[in-house]
């Protein structure tokens, strides 16, 4: 049978598919590129905003228009929206996050005993989801209780993987050639806290058991690190960036996120981060419109942005959820004036970021190919990552999808930057 998989949202999404890739083709079926040719699809959608639950129903929506009679729904939106997710059409199965892992065996019937689910090499994805980086799911679930998140509520409690199954999934990557591997969490700083461990250990475990050449960390939580945490970056093959999302800069709103951080707390673990970590990037996300943020808190939020400088980050408007303590605070932001603190914010972001780069220009780095454009008269035009993510594109003689190279970085070019291939390797 041909399946086609496709998600809506965070990088743990990803991380999903590709694992029920491996599995699919386990069970003796084929991955494709495209919905108009499947037999069966899966879509794993998500509920963190408005818009990404409209998106998960609009994806399902499509790829029945493409002709595909069986669909799959799991992920966040259909977790909390079962019966809206079988009225949609074509919708055969729909799979709750806490049978996520047997999703396979359920939509083809098959016992465990006849199905061995042992993850088989990596192959990336066909399609638009075809992926360099292999990103790496080592927990789920969440036991903070932001007041704006949904996720915790469509994810459940926080669990962690054992050491040695993530370290057999990342060896399935580098055997199928992955040259980076991304650790994906809900809550990735809280790994261990269920058995009495830490990030810590499981970060050293990794680069102790393998010979993965580039390790990143997606989105930690300030209050899972200590200054300590930081020395792990003595081993080069962890990517010099940290994704902290800040969400507000006003000590008031982030007690009325129920965020266990405060201004002060997040500046001294920025400040602590850089001087460990050579040229780090750090970026982050904040919200806009929070239910009661005044001017005066919106106001501490730019100034504190400006002052931390990020390389870069998200801004989302505030989007109301059923089901959060926010979604019933009183003081609702009108929604223009959400958008309007959205647009300020981001061009604040956007402002750092361009500061970031240009620090670059005239500087070496290491950069791990991930597209490519048709042959121009200057080659190949490639596009890739930094260590410190920095978007870089540069000719090349003929196409390095998944390779690494030297590149010098010449110039800034919007939120990319060009530069010229040194060196293979």
């Amino acid at each position: 049978m041909k399946i086609y998989l496709d998600t809506i949202g965070c990088r743990l999404n990803q991380s999903e598919i590709e694992t029920m890739a491996r599995q699919f083709r386990a069970a003796g079926h084929e991955i494709v590129a495209s919905a108009d040719s499947a037999d069966m699809a899966v879509v794993n959608t998500c509920a963190v905003t408005n818009d990404a639950a409209s998106a998960s129903r609009g994806k399902i929506r499509q790829i029945a228009r493409a002709g595909v009679e069986k669909i799959v729904a799991t992920g966040c939106w259909s977790t909390l929206q079962p019966q809206k997710a079988y009225d949609l059409p074509n919708v055969m199965h729909v799979i709750s996050n806490d049978r996520k892992d047997h999703l396979i065996a359920d939509v083809l019937d098959l016992s465990q005993k006849s199905f061995d689910l042992e993850p088989i090499t990596r192959e990336p994805l066909p399609g638009l989801h075809r992926r360099t980086r292999a990103f790496i799911k080592v927990q789920d679930g969440c036991d903070n209780q932001c007041t704006f998140c949904i996720t915790t509520v469509a994810r459940g409690e926080g669990r962690s993987r054992t050491v040695a199954d993530i370290v057999l999934d990342i060896q399935s990557a580098l055997d199928g050639g992955a040259k980076e591997v991304v650790l994906t969490g809900v809550h990735l700083g809280s790994w261990g806290y269920d058995f009495d461990s830490h990030l810590t250990e499981l970060t050293k475990a990794i680069l102790r058991e393998t010979d993965v050449p580039r390790l990143r960390l997606s989105s930690l939580e300030p209050w899972d690190l200590s200054n300590e945490f930081f020395s792990l970056w003595d081993d080069n093959r962890l990517m010099p960036h940290l994704h902290l999302p800040l969400q507000s800069g006003s000590a008031s709103t982030l007690k009325r996120m129920r965020r266990h951080t405060t201004p002060k707390s997040f500046r001294e673990l920025v400040f602590a981060a850089r001087e460990v970590i050579p040229n780090v990037a750090i970026t982050t996300d904040i919200i806009a419109g929070f239910p009661g943020e005044t001017e005066e808190e919106f106001a501490e939020t730019l100034d504190f942005v400006r002052e931390i400088n990020f390389a870069g980050g998200h801004v989302f408007t505030y989007s109301p959820r059923p089901g959060t303590a926010a979604a019933r605070m009183k003081g609702q932001v009108k929604p223009e004036l959400r958008k309007k603190r959205n647009h300020i914010l981001h061009d604040v972001l956007e402002e750092s970021a361009i500061y970031y780069r240009e620090k670059f220009v005239g500087r070496n780095v290491s950069v791990l190919w991930e597209s490519t454009s048709e042959m121009g008269e200057q080659g190949w035009l490639m596009e890739g990552h930094s260590e410190n993510y920095l978007r870089v594109n540069a000719f090349a003689p003929f196409p390095r999808w998944n390779e690494v190279d030297q590149v010098l970085l010449n110039e800034t070019d919007g939120e990319k930057m060009k530069g010229v291939i040194l060196k293979s390797g």
